[in-house]
């Protein structure tokens, strides 16, 4: 009988609020400081140039495509690139930082 003068949809938001913070710190527990570069002064993430070395490599095998005249072989190039930019990225990320 706690909650007997407090009307039930009060009583929905507070369980949904402890619930929202729990789940919070439990998302939460496994964060720690990003791995990062000085730069000429300056702090860059790693996850950024990860991604900027992706793209260049995506553009270096767009280039050798273009190169040996095997574009017109690549369907759907507009999804092809940016996927080969992620596969790109995401090995670099796992060779350095997994």
């Amino acid at each position: 009988m706690r909650y007997a003068n407090v009307p039930s949809g009060i009583r929905g938001t507070s369980r949904l609020l402890r619930c929202s913070v729990f789940v919070g710190v439990v998302f939460l527990a496994g964060c720690s400081r990003a791995p990062s570069f000085e730069i000429v002064g300056s702090f860059f993430p790693a996850w950024l140039l990860c991604m900027v070395a992706g793209l260049i490599f995506a553009t270096l095998v767009n280039w050798i495509f273009v190169r040996y005249r095997w574009e017109k072989n690549v369907p759907w190039g507009i999804v092809v690139y940016p996927c080969l930019a992620a596969f790109f990225t995401f090995t670099m990320w796992l060779i350095f930082f997994a």
